[in-house]
């Protein structure tokens, strides 16, 4: 069965997401509770491909991190 993606931008308010904050599915509503796989595209974006165990539909989320400075 070849796999369908779609990229979806995400803005976090908080660094620490939470249960109303995880993605559904566009597709039958299911809610997902963790990311299959994730990569790091650059210095600051991590990208997550999230896949629905209840249809198998499938899509990229990509964050993007602040550095944090040390004092």
């Amino acid at each position: 069965m070849p796999a369908i993606a779609e990229v979806r931008s995400t803005n976090a308010s908080h660094s620490a997401p939470r249960g109303r904050d995880l993605p559904t599915c566009a597709v039958c509503a299911d809610s997902m509770v963790a990311a299959e796989t994730s990569a790091f595209l650059s210095d600051n974006v991590i990208s997550y491909l999230w896949t629905c165990d209840t249809c198998g539909y499938g899509f990229v989320t990509k964050h993007a991190v602040k550095r944090l400075a040390c004092n």
